[in-house]
């Protein structure tokens, strides 16, 4: 998954991230911009979870959306 194309496609992408993880907001998303290292920064925060299960997280949502060309 190319995080470069994440963060130019980030508006049309927040759907699915706001599906993942609910608790962020929307000004949390606008904050994140498609930065993989926020994103996972705020699932820590919002969640309680540690790096690497945030990371764990990640790499699950990139697996389900690996077939999306918005995520390509």
């Amino acid at each position: 998954m190319n995080w470069d194309v994440i963060e130019g496609n980030w508006k049309q992408l927040k759907g699915n991230v706001r599906e993942q993880w609910g608790k962020l907001t929307d000004d949390q998303l606008d904050t994140i911009a498609g930065k993989r290292e926020q994103l996972s920064g705020r699932i820590q925060e919002a969640y309680g979870v540690s790096k690497d299960e945030a990371e764990k997280q990640i790499r699950s949502f990139e697996e389900r959306n690996r077939d999306d060309p918005r995520f390509l």
